[in-house]
């Protein structure tokens, strides 16, 4: 199983988990089986089916939309991050 880290920002969705772990052998798959468990995730990860441009998610420390986006491999010992962009400041 893959371990799934979540931003602060996330965790409310995930019944306040720091990480989680998820089956899967794409990030499509990992991401469903997340969904399964915490289904208000899914409205802050992919609001229209794929992955919100707010969001950047890395699996092992690589961006996904270096890796195929939804279709990225996710081994067993992989850590996918999910991590919302920041905006603000001055």
């Amino acid at each position: 199983m893959a371990t799934v880290k979540l931003a602060p920002v996330l965790r409310s969705f995930a019944g306040n988990s720091k990480q989680v772990s998820a089956e899967g052998s794409t990030l499509a798959e990992v991401l469903n089986d997340l969904y399964k468990r915490y289904p208000s995730l899914k409205a802050q990860i992919q609001p229209e089916g794929e992955l919100s441009r707010f969001v950047n998610v890395y699996v092992s420390d690589e961006d996904v939309r270096h890796r195929g986006g939804l279709n990225a491999t996710v081994g067993p010992n992989d850590t996918v991050t999910l991590l919302p962009a920041m905006a603000g400041g001055q």
